[in-house]
């Protein structure tokens, strides 16, 4: 019995009945009454000792069974190893997408390892969603200028349409002043080419307003000196007409004057 007590003692360290003992010395228990219970402690840590004892050797407690009993017992707590702390987001790894090192997917690129599944561009910005066959693994890369900026990775490809579809929301959202831009741009040309057709068409109508005037113009000096020159030929006309009229007055005299000259001849 004492050398399963002794046994147990190296296995698992003190023994309640040691506490216990040490409790009522702490209480104040005289020797006397120490003296008498010790063979009743004895027999009852004998028991629990051997139960202990047997329940330890059925589950194959070694060394690591006797650490996890004096952790139980309030002995100290033996160090655990670390585990590395992952950089990506928890929020980005739950949904299966991690950060992947630019550099690694500009040399799978130039490689010409990746193939594109969608490519989306606006303007400066473009998103690419990219497969590598040999490991498996999606990438979704974010440009600008041609330039990769950001990289994800996933597993899966419901995972990487999501990385895909948040990288275009945001390479929209970048790109929403060039597009602004762009519009204004296109307007303002199309109102400086209507500003050009205006002041064009505004230009021929004030040059066939002004053909018009002169033409105008040039027909009313004309028809003034038509009328004068009708009123000069109405005037030569009366003229000539008085001047004829007299004329065959003359006329009519002489050949009077003429007939008075002719001898009477008698009728025969």
């Amino acid at each position: 019995m004492k050398s399963l007590l002794n046994r147990r003692s190296v296995l698992a360290g003190p023994s309640h009945v040691v506490r216990v003992a040490q409790d009522n010395a702490n209480a104040s228990v005289s020797p006397d009454d120490a003296d008498d219970a010790s063979p009743g402690m004895a027999s009852e840590a004998s028991s629990d000792g051997a139960s202990r004892l047997a329940s330890g050797l059925a589950a194959g407690l070694g060394s690591a069974g006797s650490t996890q009993a004096a952790v139980a017992r309030g002995a100290a707590r033996p160090v655990l190893t670390l585990r590395p702390v992952q950089a990506v987001p928890s929020q980005v790894s739950a949904r299966g997408v991690q950060i992947a090192n630019t550099a690694e997917v500009e040399w799978l690129a130039e490689e010409e390892a990746l193939t594109p599944f969608r490519v989306f561009r606006s303007f400066a910005y473009s998103v690419s969603l990219l497969f590598h066959a040999k490991e498996l693994v999606y990438y979704i890369a974010l440009y600008q200028d041609g330039a990769l900026w950001r990289a994800l990775k996933a597993a899966d490809l419901e995972a990487a349409e999501a990385a895909f579809h948040h990288f275009e929301d945001q390479a929209t959202r970048l790109s929403d002043c060039e597009t602004r831009r762009a519009q204004l741009e296109a307007q303002n040309e199309q109102l400086a080419r209507m500003i050009a057709r205006s002041e064009a068409q505004a230009e021929r109508l004030r040059s066939d307003l002004q053909r018009r005037g002169a033409q105008e113009q040039a027909a009313s000096n004309r028809q003034h000196q038509v009328r004068k020159e009708v009123a000069q030929l109405e005037a030569q006309r009366v003229a000539a007409q008085a001047h004829l009229n007299k004329a065959h007055r003359q006329m009519q005299q002489l050949s009077l004057a003429s007939n008075e000259a002719i001898p009477h001849l008698p009728t025969r």
